[in-house]
């Protein structure tokens, strides 16, 4: 259950600086209603995505990504089947996070902070290793950077039918014309209709939802040629541009192992993320006298005596 409680756990009960848990969700997608917590809360995707609604936008959390949501902030979860989820509670006055609700780009160290903390037990949380443990964390938590991966939606009926109807068919709604004859409206005014609620132009807004639509269909197991002909892309290079245009990265959401010891995964053009890195054994060192080297001789074609001094230059005798 995501929600306000899960499994008969309140984390605004506690009074800890930081606590954190773990969940998976079922193979079935989960839906949980608005609801609100006292603590500012993040939620960290392992395996899986979330989307999270809040205030008229929808933000995705793709895995390498958390979304934040400030203290009392109503909000409501839509979570893939068997998604892994971590949450981590914070007190509002234990470290200055962001006063808006955002998407964070979670480096290595802070994940792995977190989910140290969510293995804490009960006793183990007021020791002071765990409490060294959160201090480290509230020092790297603001300096993680933020990635605009929301997309601002509204109540108004149009922009909702608009929202709901492109992401089933995203490959049959793409241009402003077809709305506006569905709506009976001039292109200008939806247009300006859509400026209005979302702040963003249509083709920015489409481009918008395109990108979280294409992050869901990665992480569902979609490779990216398929995933560019569910969006309605004639071509997977324009596809993959506009992916990287708005992430900075390739299309592949799958998080990639910073430890060089890793297992080698392939992907799905055969190269691999991590390998091993396997250094060449040095030669044998010879023992005794050292081979002399062998020196290349320069071939200087034979020039008669007089050419030879005209040629550096001395008169000729």
């Amino acid at each position: 259950m995501i929600g306000l409680r899960l499994d008969g756990y309140d984390p605004d009960l506690h009074h800890d600086a930081a606590v954190a848990f773990c969940i998976r969700a079922r193979d079935d997608e989960l839906f949980s209603p608005r609801h609100q917590h006292r603590k500012g809360q993040l939620i960290l995707a392992l395996h899986g995505a979330i989307t999270c609604e809040v205030e008229n936008a929808m933000w995705m959390v793709p895995p390498q990504y958390a979304v934040w949501l400030p203290g009392s902030l109503p909000h409501s979860n839509h979570v893939t089947a068997g998604a892994e989820l971590c949450f981590l509670f914070i007190e509002p006055a234990a470290v200055v996070m962001p006063e808006r609700c955002c998407t964070l780009k979670i480096s290595p160290l802070c994940r792995e902070l977190i989910l140290s903390l969510a293995r804490r037990t009960d006793p183990e949380r007021a020791q002071m290793p765990t409490q060294r443990l959160i201090q480290v964390l509230f020092d790297e938590l603001p300096q993680q950077p933020q990635e605009q991966l929301q997309l601002p939606v509204s109540g108004h009926p149009k922009i909702r039918q608009m929202v709901e109807t492109m992401a089933q068919e995203p490959a049959r709604w793409n241009t402003l014309g077809q709305w506006a004859s569905v709506f009976a409206m001039s292109e200008r005014n939806l247009a300006r209709l859509v400026v209005k609620e979302t702040g963003l132009s249509f083709r920015r807004w489409r481009h918008q939802l395109q990108l979280i639509l294409a992050l869901q269909a990665l992480i569902a197991g979609r490779n990216v040629q398929q995933t560019a002909q569910m969006l309605g892309y004639d071509s997977t290079t324009a596809f993959i541009t506009m992916f990287k245009k708005g992430l900075g990265q390739r299309a592949d959401p799958r998080p990639v192992s910073d430890g060089p010891g890793a297992d080698p995964r392939p992907v799905s053009d055969g190269r691999v993320i991590a390998s091993p890195q396997l250094k060449r054994p040095a030669p044998p060192q010879s023992v005794g006298r050292p081979a002399r080297r062998e020196t290349a001789r320069r071939q200087v074609p034979y020039r008669p005596a007089a050419r030879r001094r005209a040629a550096v230059g001395f008169p000729s005798a």
